[in-house]
């Protein structure tokens, strides 16, 4: 990077908002912070962060395999609900019977009805950070840093339509052309690609 007078975006602690009341869901934390997994979707993580547009807050909601660290599912939209996540959920581009797990963090908009009734359709288990404790959904807290530093920061919006269409090549470019030190170096997809291939 120095030989080519390349310089590092970074971010800096940032003020998060107290949430006042969380999910109180018997949910347990079945992740228990094993990030590393050798399975192809045996592991979806998910969160949601707030991106400005013109003069209003929007939400992102991404999920994340952690086998490859690839996006797999994202959506965007004015409410921080249910609706969003399931949203993100449905833009999955593959069988959902596939995925094992569904870990998030203890928001209610990722404990309801609407998302419980979708998980229990696809047999798919469920996982719940404990509660007030960010570490036990690290991977999705990193890749949301890495989101805002390189998606987000110095970046105007103009209206949902604009976030979405360019959401859509950020997505494409992280999971084909970003090349992530955590996969040795390759992109999400290759790292699959190379895991394939050993599997064949």
């Amino acid at each position: 990077m120095k030989e080519n007078g390349l310089v590092s975006s970074y971010t800096v602690a940032q003020f998060k908002l107290h949430v006042a009341s969380c999910n109180e869901s018997n949910v347990t934390n079945e992740l228990d912070r094993q990030f590393d997994q050798r399975e192809q979707l045996a592991v979806v993580v998910s969160d949601l962060t707030y991106v400005r547009v013109a003069q209003k807050w929007q939400y992102v909601c991404l999920l994340v395999d952690l086998f490859n660290r690839e996006i797999i599912g994202y959506s965007a939209g004015p409410r921080k609900d249910a609706k969003l996540v399931y949203q993100a959920i449905a833009s999955i581009q593959t069988d959902l019977n596939r995925i094992q797990m569904f870990h998030t963090d203890r928001g209610n908009e990722f404990k309801n009805k609407l998302i419980d009734e979708a998980l229990t359709a696809f047999r798919i288990k469920r996982s719940l950070s404990m509660k007030g404790c960010p570490y036990d959904n690290a991977v999705a807290e990193a890749t949301f840093k890495i989101f805002k530093t390189e998606f987000v920061k110095g970046r105007h919006f103009e209206s949902l339509e604009k976030l979405v269409l360019e959401l859509s090549d950020y997505v494409h470019w992280y999971n084909h052309i970003r090349i992530h030190g955590s996969l040795g170096y390759l992109t999400p997809v290759e790292y699959k690609l190379e895991h394939l291939k050993k599997v064949v």
